[in-house]
């Protein structure tokens, strides 16, 4: 599309540069901004341009271009507009959506925008009208509709406006009603509490009384009474008659038509496919309550107004006033739109290119107007955050049959590609304990294990009252939280299910299980010890890419394989993962392009293999849509510019981010839906309503309400200590609009964050690991020293402390303010013996097998744990004893604390070294005088260095 300067309005130089609203009133045809204090306020006479920019996370800008016409604007204002919305998509490069809005009618996307409704005033300036100053108040009476956003209209202030399907607010001078009708929702009348809080602070200065008047309660109520007063008194409702605009348009046939010089033509064909249309043309595409404009990529500007304009007479033909027209350009077509095509195809021949953007940002950059807006972003580079803490406890079980079988500590990061596989994981959540309970299935396990572990995984949740998120994985497909929580993780080939040894009986295929004596390849991939994974491919030439390194072995013979396009993080991680897969075998480093023929000899021959690194599916836009699930059948339909209070508590949602999907269970849906919670979500994956391709393998969350996750709520504005939704959504909000303020919330208090070393729980790059099976900071040493094998030694011993978690002695357990008193050291001391040894009692199997992360951390629960565990945990029995009871007799402790050493018993090769600490953090353990001395620097400004540079010094000074 030609563009020139002729054809952009100056008023809309600049605009869209930035996220947010831009709004302009037409004013003698011309468009003029409109104050930003004025934003929502509307006018029955005018005309209205409004465009919503929205950042992307590929950084680029969507824009959506609204045309909005009140009832009284005049024809020729309403043309104006439609035009000047034309000019606005041209000056952003002709790739904005655009939306006809009718007073009344609006869609749900434009009432988004101005939550919780727009109230439009009598009166506008282009059209002579002059705005209308009310000195006296006027009792008005409003019909309210909507679950999501409130579609609010003015109705006449008579009894035979009201009816049992809908909602209306009566605003009378000194007080406000909210009338129920009998047949409408909950969640309905939740949301009219938004606008009677709206009428409150907008027209009562917030200083008004509020009432709800529920349909069909008797007069005996004195709120009841004076509501009906107004009306002349009480009076049974007649049954609501459908007037003209709640009519609705009816079945139509769906019509394409082409627009030639002006005129809609229909367009001849048996099915609608993409095929019809011509990048040369404008086409109208007629679905009754919905018409499209679709313009083509090298269409003119004057064509598409020709084509805007016939869309309008279209409408006004056929008197449809509730109909929308939805103007959209070729290769940037909503999903509604494409949806009405029985075939259209992933990705268009048309070349979308920045030559239209381009040249409208040089127009306007030559009038000295900023344009980085105009013009694509860079996409933001960010490593994945995993959003959960990393410190807390875990527990996998192997599905074999029907039933679950717990995995020894050593084996719990060590899964088999055809089993299946349950975890349960706990750790500290703001204000309790949080659970994550979770499945894993192996691209090779059999459909029967897959539905026995969500069974049981299920039965877990249900167990738990229903206070744990769920997730359900598949290999290949796991989110960073997954990896996060274990750390180390490898998948081996085959299985040790029943299920899995029976399948390839019958299919009479070879065993191809993981063997230490076999040939076998590992591909290892990861962005750091806490995120790091050995994946074990065909081992065959074309399995190699040079993207990634590799572990090789066959026996006693071991490789590492490096290609030239990784990195030396990437290089130490095949270091780390060896000690998990062969610790005690010394292996052949191989570099690509100079490998051994003994090397490509157990991979039977060379072969071609790839460099691309296996794309992931990234994490998109986040889209919020509600449920309606009945009889097997899902409906949903999305929430624009979604808040954390569009969560209702009776309704279950989905969060569509595309690399995972949450479905969000409300506290007052019913039980079984409850448990039909991972159906919804695979169902929304098999309709792919987004028109995305998403993969039926595609992680599935689900969230239950007042125990949200840290990765779900990063979604939203979240406010934790608010009382979201809690019970009636309806009372709740009630209380608030006629008080004034929150209600009172029996809520504990939200717990100070666990503090190690200075360093704050929430998981980091600095913070210590949980996994017992290694020490993430530890450099693989060759040759294997004494020392190294003691320590390793310690590391396999399942009854030992895990060692790679912080010491007992935690700032969250003691205030630092309060001060031992020596006179009771003494007693101090058989306190500690006697915990102490209800610690170190010979653990039962169970025990031995399950990770405890640190000594004074409760066990890992059960599967059916109490509500309050904190109650039988051992942290709190510890916070029952004094703090006389805190620092053992003759012994420092500093600032953070922790217990203090010397260095010269703290470093590697100390004579007399200290038997109880973390030998993965020696340097927590110094004092800040001498950590300062020592390292040259202060612990904060220590920690703040990058994981490599910690290390380099910690080694200097042998203290790695």
């Amino acid at each position: 599309m030609s563009v020139s300067m002729r054809d952009l309005d100056s008023a809309f130089q600049g605009a869209g540069q930035k996220a947010g609203i831009e709004i302009w009133r037409i004013e003698n045809f011309r468009p003029v901004p409109v104050p930003k204090s004025s934003y929502g306020k509307f006018f029955t006479g005018d005309s209205y341009v409004i465009l919503k920019t929205t950042a992307l996370k590929s950084g680029a800008l969507r824009h959506d271009i609204h045309y909005w016409l009140g009832k009284n604007t005049t024809q020729d204002e309403a043309g104006a507009a439609a035009v000047k919305t034309v000019e606005l998509d041209a000056a952003l490069g002709g790739r904005a959506v655009q939306y006809r809005e009718v007073q009344g009618h609006e869609t749900e996307k434009f009432l988004s925008y101005f939550k919780p409704c727009i109230i439009p005033q009598e009166g506008g300036v282009a059209s002579g009208f002059k705005h209308v100053e009310e000195e006296e108040h006027k009792t008005r009476l409003f019909v309210c509709r909507g679950k999501h956003v409130v579609h609010v209209k003015e109705v006449p202030f008579a009894r035979s406006s009201l009816n049992h399907d809908d909602i209306f607010v009566l605003d009378t001078k000194a007080k406000i009603f909210q009338f129920n009708g009998s047949n409408s929702s909950i969640q309905e009348r939740a949301k009219a509490l938004e606008v009677v809080q709206y009428i409150k602070d907008t027209y009562h200065d917030g200083k008004c009384e509020v009432a709800a008047i529920e349909d069909g309660k008797l007069m005996a109520d004195a709120e009841t009474g004076e509501f009906w007063g107004f009306f002349g008194g009480f009076a049974p409702l007649p049954r609501k008659t459908t007037s003209e605009e709640d009519k609705t348009v009816g079945s139509h046939p769906t019509k394409l038509l082409s627009v030639e010089k002006g005129q809609a033509v229909p367009v001849e064909a048996d099915s609608l496919t993409r095929e019809l249309m011509d990048t040369n043309k404008c086409y109208i595409l007629d679905c009754g309550l919905e018409v499209f404009v679709w313009m083509g990529r090298s269409t003119a500007l004057d064509e598409r107004k020709s084509a805007s304009g016939a869309a309008e007479e279209l409408i006004r033909a056929s008197d449809r006033v509730k109909s929308h027209i939805i103007r959209v350009i070729e290769g940037f077509e909503t999903v509604m739109f494409r949806s009405k095509f029985e075939s259209w195809p992933l990705a268009t021949n048309v070349a979308v290119s920045e030559d239209g953007r381009g040249k409208v940002a040089a127009l306007l950059q030559r009038q000295g107007v900023n344009v980085r807006g105009l013009l694509k972003a860079a996409p933001v580079k960010e490593e994945p955050q995993p959003y959960i803490d990393c410190t807390g406890n875990l527990q996998v079980w192997r599905v074999n049959g029907q039933e679950k079988v717990l995995l020894p500590a050593a084996d719990q990061s060590k899964f088999y590609s055809g089993d299946c596989y349950i975890f349960q994981y706990s750790y500290p959540g703001e204000d309790k304990e949080e659970y994550l309970i979770g499945t894993w299935f192996g691209k090779q396990s059999v459909e029967e294990e897959r539905v026995s572990a969500v069974s049981l995984a299920s039965k877990m949740v249900e167990s738990m009252k229903f206070l744990a998120a769920q997730a359900c994985i598949h290999e290949g497909s796991e989110p960073i939280q997954f990896f996060s929580i274990f750390q180390s993780f490898i998948v081996f080939k085959g299985g040790h299910s029943d299920g899995y040894k029976n399948y390839i009986a019958e299919k009479e295929i070879p065993d191809g299980t993981y063997t230490e004596d076999g040939v076998a390849l590992f591909r290892v991939q990861g962005s750091g010890p806490e995120n790091m994974q050995a994946i074990q491919v065909e081992a065959v030439a074309s399995s190699l890419n040079s993207s990634y390194c590799y572990i090789l072995h066959s026996g006693s013979t071991v490789f590492t394989w490096a290609g030239n396009l990784t990195s030396p993080d990437d290089q130490e991680l095949i270091e780390r993962q060896l000690d998990l897969i062969k610790p005690n075998l010394q292996c052949k480093p191989q570099k690509e392009g100079s490998e051994s023929e003994l090397f490509w000899e157990l991979l039977g021959g060379k072969s071609e293999y790839p460099s691309q690194k296996i794309s992931r599916e990234p994490e998109g836009d986040p889209h919020l849509f509600s449920c309606t699930f009945s009889k097997g059948n899902l409906k949903v339909m999305e929430i624009y510019n979604f808040t954390q209070d569009d969560l209702m508590t009776e309704d279950i949602f989905i969060l569509d981010c595309h690399s995972d999907i949450f479905v969000w269970v409300g506290q007052q849906v019913d039980t079984k839906t409850k448990l039909q919670a991972l159906t919804i979500g695979e169902k929304f994956l098999e309709h792919d309503f987004l028109l995305e391709s998403m993969s039926h393998e595609t992680s599935i969350y689900i969230v239950m309400e007042g125990s949200e996750p840290p990765f779900f709520t990063r979604f939203f504005s979240w406010d934790s200590a608010k009382f979201t939704m809690h019970g009636n959504s309806f009372q709740r909000k009630l209380t608030i609009v006629k008080n004034g303020g929150t209600p009172v919330m029996d809520k504990p208090k939200r717990r100070a964050p666990v503090s190690y070393g200075g360093r704050s729980s929430v998981p980091d790059k600095s913070q210590r690991s949980r996994s017992m099976s290694f020490s993430p900071d530890r450099v693989r040493v060759r040759g294997r020293s004494p020392a190294f094998n003691a320590l390793a030694a310690t590391f396999e011993n399942p009854n030992a402390r895990n060692l790679s978690t912080p010491p007992p002695m935690v700032r969250k357990l003691y205030p630092k303010s309060v001060t031992p008193d020596s006179g009771k050291l003494a007693s101090k001391s058989a306190a500690i013996a006697a915990l102490t040894a209800s610690f170190e009692q010979p653990p039962s199997a169970r025990e031995t097998i399950i990770p405890r992360s640190v000594k004074v951390s409760p066990p890992a629960p059960k599967s059916t744990p109490e509500p309050n565990l904190k109650e039988n945990s051992v942290s709190s029995r510890l916070e029952s004893l004094t703090i006389q009871e805190d620092v053992q007799e003759g012994e420092a402790e500093d600032e953070e604390g922790l217990p203090v050493y010397p260095y010269e018993r703290l470093k590697v090769t100390s004579t007399d070294p200290v038997s109880e600490i973390d030998v993965t953090k020696r340097e927590t353990y110094l004092s800040s005088e001498e950590f300062k001395e020592k390292f040259g620097m202060t612990k904060d400004a220590f920690y703040r260095l990058p994981k490599w540079k910690q290390n380099k010094l910690k080694m200097a000074l042998q203290l790695f």
